[in-house]
């Protein structure tokens, strides 16, 4: 093959790429921002909190504003031959995935540390779970978390058993007694919905049920049981993300150190 041809295919390949990834993020920013305006819809669908979606739309419109600058600077530079934008877009691609390796090295050799901070913050808050009125954001998505899951607790049913005791001043023995028996209504099996009464996600404290109607396993062992036999896919989504980009970036690089020197495409092209 020419060399004409090798970058030629070279253009052809990185445009069709990056048109994809503009398309890509296009859809991303869509999708984030109907979640944003219709949550309460994707709440009853999803039974997840309005503060998580929030969350994930956000995410969403981030991810998605970054994939279509990527595809924008990737699909103009292959095609107008702009030595400026694909060194720019190879400069983006080459921090992303320095950072994503980063990012996986701290969270595998921290991971102890990690887990310990991420038990701490769930029993905080099993502790102030608020026993009156409406949970706030936080305990929302801790209620979604023990309703997706099919959990209670963090360690099981038994985190439940005592609350924090700033939550209890001014109130009598008797309503304390109660409180030691109930327990989040999360943690209960949730009945069948049907057209006319949709499932809704519960909150609050709900007196103790029968053991049968209570999730029997804490969150820690449903999050490392999930982790156990979803831990190939993982990996392999993630490795196949990083040789996606690595071959972005040397489909990058070739087209910016085989182009013409002296090319005038951003003034005549654009």
């Amino acid at each position: 093959m020419s060399p004409k041809s090798c970058l030629g295919c070279t253009k052809f390949f990185l445009f069709l790429l990056n048109l994809l990834f503009f398309f890509l993020g296009i859809l991303l920013l869509t999708f984030s921002f109907w979640v944003l305006f219709d949550r309460q819809s994707f709440a009853a669908v999803l039974g997840s909190p309005l503060a998580s979606l929030r969350l994930w739309s956000y995410g969403f419109s981030g991810v998605g504003i970054v994939t279509m600058l990527l595809g924008f600077l990737g699909c103009l530079g292959a095609l107008k031959e702009v030595k400026v934008m694909l060194g720019l877009y190879f400069g983006i691609l080459l921090l992303l995935f320095a950072a994503q390796i980063t990012v996986a090295i701290i969270a595998y050799t921290q991971r102890a540390a990690l887990a310990t901070k991420v038990a701490t913050y769930a029993e905080e808050l099993i502790r102030g779970y608020p026993t009156q009125g409406p949970p706030g954001d936080p305990h929302e998505s801790w209620d979604a978390v023990q309703q997706q899951l099919g959990c209670c607790g963090w360690k099981g049913p038994q985190d439940w058993d005592h609350h924090d005791d700033a939550t209890r001043d001014g109130t009598r023995d008797e309503d304390r007694a109660i409180e030691d028996r109930a327990i989040a209504c999360s943690c209960l099996r949730a009945p069948n919905s049907t057209r006319e009464t949709p499932w809704v996600l519960p909150h609050g404290h709900c007196p103790v049920a029968a053991p049968q109607d209570i999730f029997p396993r804490g969150c820690k062992e449903r999050v490392q049981t999930w982790l156990a036999g979803n831990l190939v896919t993982i990996v392999g989504v993630c490795i196949g993300i990083g040789l996606g980009e690595l071959s972005l970036l040397m489909l990058s690089m070739f087209l910016v150190r085989n182009l013409d020197s002296h090319y005038e495409k951003l003034l005549r092209g654009l």
